[in-house]
């Protein structure tokens, strides 16, 4: 597979799950500084990782926001966000919430269960 394949196939990924306004948006913000690391997430992350077959949308969607809640990472918010595009329901993230409590700390989780509820009540 070649380079522009990758980053092709990781693009039609990408704009699956985060939605094609956060994608041109961040497509829109990329400039000298960061468009190698742009184009290195769009081909290995979204085409290499999150394109292969091994795992569902939706199971690759609660694996990244239990990671990123137990890190306390900033991308969660986006993650969650995400999350109506590929099928987890808020049930299941409550469900990863309460694991990411057991295994990487209540603070972590409280943290994401505030975000999770901050954005489901936007919805409603």
């Amino acid at each position: 597979m070649t380079d522009d394949q990758r980053h092709d196939d990781g693009m039609a990924v990408r704009r699956e799950v985060l939605g094609d306004e956060h994608v041109d948006r961040a497509v829109a913000a990329t400039n000298e500084n960061d468009d190698a690391f742009q184009e290195w997430i769009t081909a290995s992350v979204w085409g290499d990782i999150w394109g292969r077959p091994g795992l569902e949308r939706r199971q690759r969607s609660l694996v990244t926001i239990a990671l990123l809640a137990a890190g306390g990472h900033e991308e969660l918010e986006l993650h969650l966000r995400a999350a109506r595009n590929t099928g987890a329901t808020q049930e299941e993230i409550v469900e990863v919430l309460l694991h990411v409590a057991v295994y990487a700390g209540v603070p972590a989780a409280n943290h994401a269960f505030k975000m999770m509820k901050t954005i489901y009540e936007e919805e409603t």
